[in-house]
């Protein structure tokens, strides 16, 4: 048996954003009520409709980074391969960092064992409890954990070139060094912001992720779907 988990956050109207970004906009364009006095159909079949406007960055909600978002000279989202937003991952679990905690290379190291996966080329989830714990509270914006740079070097040295994360940043909201990004950029890697449902991932071993962005023309990032699909 297989059972797809969803791991995006809804997109909604006015709903938490990064410290730096607008939230978004997204609002009734025009309503089924509205879009009768475009009489479509036929008499007594009216085909009515609804649109939606949205209005939001390309950092809202569950979304992946391109390597333009911190690398002038970066690929933009659209010019980065599918292949780099799908693949084998592993959860690990790091419950035990609280918030504005730092995730370690030692972390790292007894979470892979606990998970029972060598990491080897796979995307890597971290799952902390900070979104249970604080959304939509204004304490899912200012206090996600770090993952340090010894971790990012840990992933790194193991060919994981894409992870995932909880929060808003990969970086702490209570300062401005951007260690984590700049380590990114550097390396050429990039991740996945405000994943969610992370615990029930925990424990599945190794399984089958997804988290690919919309086409943006010269997008910096991009909203995702992501999902997980396990074997149960």
């Amino acid at each position: 048996m297989r059972r797809i988990i969803d791991l995006s956050l809804t997109i909604e109207d006015n709903m938490p954003s990064h410290k730096l970004f607008q939230r978004p906009v997204i609002t009734t364009h025009l309503s089924h009520e509205s879009s009768k006095a475009f009489n479509l159909g036929v008499p007594g079949d009216a085909m009515t409709f609804q649109t939606n406007f949205i209005a939001m960055l390309d950092h809202v909600g569950t979304h992946v980074d391109a390597y333009r978002h911190v690398n002038p000279h970066g690929a933009t989202v659209d010019e980065m391969p599918l292949e780099r937003f799908v693949g084998k991952a592993v959860c690990f679990d790091l419950r035990h960092i609280p918030d504005l905690g730092e995730i370690t290379r030692s972390d790292m190291e007894m979470a892979e064992a606990k998970a029972g996966v060598k990491v080897d080329g796979h995307i890597v989830l971290l799952c902390t409890g900070f979104h249970k714990r604080t959304y939509p509270g204004l304490d899912c914006v200012w206090k996600n954990p770090l993952l340090t740079v010894e971790a990012t070097r840990w992933l790194h040295e193991r060919g994981s070139m894409m992870h995932g994360v909880e929060g808003p940043s990969t970086d702490k909201p209570t300062d401005n060094i951007f260690a984590q990004h700049r380590l990114c950029r550097d390396l050429g890697m990039s991740h996945w912001e405000w994943l969610v449902n992370l615990e029930e991932l925990l424990g599945k071993g190794e399984f089958e992720f997804f988290g690919v962005p919309l086409k943006f023309k010269g997008g910096s990032g991009s909203p995702v779907r992501a999902f997980a699909i396990v074997a149960d």
